[in-house]
């Protein structure tokens, strides 16, 4: 084995290792955070909250290059503009709360527009079909939820229709990101349910935390497959 072997080898097992630690940082801290809401550890869990979408990215691009790729260009944005609608929402003010909601439109904007790119509507039967059941859902749902939402009636439908544009676009790219796509809708619907003051369910904060972090890891390990098997399907 020659030394130019050893060395790409070498880098590549460091790459695999640095990818699989993060991945295992982003594991532990969403356990953490999880564990927190559950014990009311509230400096815990406003230590946590921040760290998630960072380690995620630096997962999503490190396990990228051990594949020898870069990470799609918008999934690093999506993933940082995540995390600053995760700080802006612990400041818990109106208006942090409307620029944390412009913060993770921004992010559906990137994810829309990632799997978009890659083929999410190529079969335009399926995708049709997808849409009209995720349009009836959106409409019943917002038709709910109108009358409780006070003055959050428009930026909560707006964005909401953003994230129904994620939830239908990543059910295009295979059953990985289209999982993240609804568990992120069944997130937020969540946070909606909490702002029209309706009944929570027990354990109704730690519900949407687990049900976020769980869809923004299949999102970004789904559209890394999807390269992957685009590669190989190419070479």
């Amino acid at each position: 084995m020659s030394i130019r072997t050893t060395t790409r080898a070498a880098g590549l097992g460091g790459r695999l290792r640095s990818a699989t630690g993060l991945l295992g940082g982003y594991a532990a801290t969403s356990a953490a955070h999880l564990g927190s809401i559950l014990s009311g550890a509230s400096v815990l869990r406003n230590a946590t909250k921040p760290a998630l979408m960072p380690l995620l990215a630096a997962h999503s691009v490190s396990a990228a290059a051990a594949a020898g790729r870069e990470a799609p260009k918008l999934l690093v944005p999506a993933l940082l503009a995540s995390a600053g609608g995760d700080v802006l929402l612990q400041l818990k003010n109106d208006t942090a709360f409307l620029a944390g909601m412009g913060s993770f439109a921004a992010a559906h904007v990137c994810y829309v527009t990632m799997f978009v790119q890659r083929g999410a509507l190529t079969d335009r039967r399926r995708a049709l079909v997808v849409a009209a059941a995720y349009a009836t859902a959106w409409v019943g749902l917002v038709g709910q939820l109108w009358p409780d939402l006070g003055e959050l009636k428009v930026p909560v439908a707006g964005y909401s229709l953003l994230l129904t544009s994620t939830a239908v676009t990543s059910a295009g790219l295979g059953w990985r990101t289209g999982l993240g796509g609804a568990l992120f809708l069944l997130s937020d619907t969540l946070i909606a349910t909490q702002l029209a003051k309706w009944r929570e369910l027990p354990g109704h904060q730690f519900w949407i935390m687990a049900t976020y972090v769980l869809a923004q890891y299949l999102l970004a390990s789904g559209i890394l497959q999807q390269e992957e098997r685009q590669e190989r399907a190419a070479g």
